[in-house]
């Protein structure tokens, strides 16, 4: 097989969730907010919230066993492990590795990429350049968050905001033609720009407070930007392959905020039919989002093998991303 012919390709996708939903209506009580305001500017009606005790790896090896079973494959059959989060179990051993342990995974590699709300879309992009370059030949790629720990629930600016979940997929490689018809991972963009930083951050790490922090946001600004920067890396996506909007079956955003999925999505020229939307029901679950809406249109039929499916975030830092993934 020569190498410039593989693809990563999707054997199966996975999520789990907390059990304890928390409602709106069940917020207003904690802060001065109603269901009404939240919906309105976010389009968020209940998140799900982790148990106490139960952490970000838990949720993650939840998610990629269902994952594992869903391609019909076991932990011998994966030879890396990425997961992707910003609330890890310990600053140190990597998530990924606990993740690996618990699985039952005894080879290859497993590590933690850190990119927040991108931080899905920069492990697919990382785990692509591992399989296609003949390194290895199957990857668990994991986004889990426990935001839930990092929120002030004070500030009704964020709390309202974020909720806890993981999603998974396995990403095998296979041979293609180096055509757009070809299944897997197609082109990925990555963006990063860090004079950015006061705008989305947790004010706390190891290194500087020696305290976890909480997350702090510019929602406004935030805003501002997100809409730009995330169509700008979705045009490079199309022109990459030569491709239009008008060629993509799915769109599938990382969950924020409504309003930013429906100005990126109307920019872009996608029906409202073809976006995949779940922050509804899990508001912003970080690097967990994507795998998570993936899984949901998965199960419910949505997509299908052969479907061209375009992914996107923003995030902390700011960092920025799009990939395309014929299913």
């Amino acid at each position: 097989m020569h190498l410039a012919n593989l693809r990563s390709v999707v054997r199966g996708c996975g999520a789990y969730l907390p059990e304890r939903v928390m409602t709106n209506e069940e917020l207003s009580r904690l802060v001065d907010t109603s269901d009404e305001w939240i919906a309105q500017r976010t389009g968020i009606r209940q998140r799900h919230i982790a148990a106490e005790g139960e952490t970000t790896s838990q949720l993650g090896v939840k998610a990629a066993q269902a994952a594992l079973d869903a391609a019909g494959l076991t932990a011998a059959d994966i030879d890396l492990v990425i997961c992707a989060t910003s609330t890890p179990d310990f600053t140190f051993p990597a998530t990924a590795t606990i993740i690996q342990h618990e699985l039952g995974i005894t080879r290859g590699a497993a590590f933690d990429l850190q990119a927040v709300c991108s931080g899905f879309v920069f492990a697919i992009t990382t785990a692509d350049k591992f399989l296609t370059s003949g390194s290895h030949q199957r990857a668990l790629v994991i986004g889990a968050e426990t935001f839930s720990r990092i929120l002030d629930w004070q500030d009704r600016g964020t709390c309202v905001l974020f909720g806890d979940g993981a999603g998974a997929v396995v990403l095998e490689a296979q041979p293609g033609k180096q055509s757009v018809k070809d299944r897997g991972v197609l082109t990925s963009h990555l963006r990063s720009d860090g004079r950015h930083r006061e705008k989305l951050y947790v004010d706390g790490g190891p290194g500087s407070t020696r305290t976890v922090g909480h997350l702090r946001m510019e929602g406004r600004e935030v805003f501002r930007f997100a809409v730009g920067m995330i169509t700008d890396v979705i045009e490079d996506a199309l022109n990459a392959l030569g491709i239009t909007a008008d060629d993509i079956d799915w769109f599938v955003p990382h969950q924020a905020n409504r309003r930013i999925i429906d100005a990126s999505a109307q920019k872009l020229g996608f029906a409202p039919e073809q976006v995949v939307v779940t922050v509804d029901r899990h508001g912003n679950t970080s690097a967990a989002s994507i795998p998570l809406a993936l899984t949901a249109a998965v199960a419910d039929g949505r997509i299908k093998q052969g479907d061209l499916v375009l992914i996107e975030s923003l995030g902390g830092g700011f960092t920025w991303g799009s990939a395309i993934i014929r299913w």
